[in-house]
């Protein structure tokens, strides 16, 4: 029974200013951000963990550096995945929302509320089928690699990603992936496979109650 707690990176600069920010850009981690990541870590000091993935990008490396030295367990290895990076998102890349909405409304009505009728050609950006073929690997890999039933690991990754990977790995199908809302900032989903990664079960969606902040509109995407 492998155990997998989905990390969505820390809050940076563009989040705070309601900015898509998908595989091409990265803005800084918040400093307020780096307290919040600590109180993730105290959260989690109980939990004996195998191993720590991360996508490349900066923001969720960062997240995912400060993680291992706040737990401090012995060899703690940090692993960089590829397969684990932001959408990526085209011509979206650092607009606003409200900008976004008003020059590609299709796009980011369908991206928000019907992946099933996302069309990023218009944007050059990547499809959720894209996405989800390139990220269900990494997750293959990572259960294959931590099989035992004392295994957990932490995967650091990106909110509009974690989403619709995690509701996939749920067998949700591909109209109905943003049916349980977003995931914030600095947030914990867990989810647990007893048979080596062939189905998942939830244990914990979006949970960010070891914050001293409830998240606002701009943590949650």
């Amino acid at each position: 029974m492998t155990k997998l707690l989905f990390i969505r990176h820390g809050k940076t600069a563009w989040n705070l200013e309601g900015r898509y920010q998908g595989s091409q850009g990265d803005s800084p981690l918040l400093p307020a951000s780096y307290t919040e990541i600590h109180q993730l870590a105290a959260a989690l000091q109980a939990i004996q963990f195998k191993h720590i993935y991360a996508s490349p990008l900066k923001r969720a490396r960062d997240t995912a550096t400060t993680l291992q030295q706040d737990l401090a367990h012995p060899d703690l290895p940090l692993t960089i995945l590829s397969r684990l990076r932001e959408f990526n998102l085209g011509k979206m890349e650092g607009m606003k929302f409200t900008d976004v909405e008003a020059q590609y409304p299709t796009e980011f009505q369908a991206f928000r509320e019907h992946p099933d009728q996302y069309d990023p050609t218009a944007i050059n950006g990547e499809s959720f089928q894209q996405l989800i073929k390139r990220m269900t690997p990494a997750i293959k890999q990572i259960v294959a690699a931590n099989p035992r039933r004392e295994d957990n690991v932490l995967i650091v990754s990106h909110g509009a990603a974690l989403n619709a990977l995690v509701n996939t790995l749920l067998g949700t199908d591909l109209a109905h992936l943003r049916d349980r809302g977003g995931l914030s900032n600095t947030s914990t989903t867990m989810l647990e496979t007893h048979d080596r990664g062939k189905t998942f079960k939830l244990l914990l969606w979006n949970d960010t109650s070891y914050l001293s902040r409830e998240p606002d509109a701009t943590d949650t995407i």
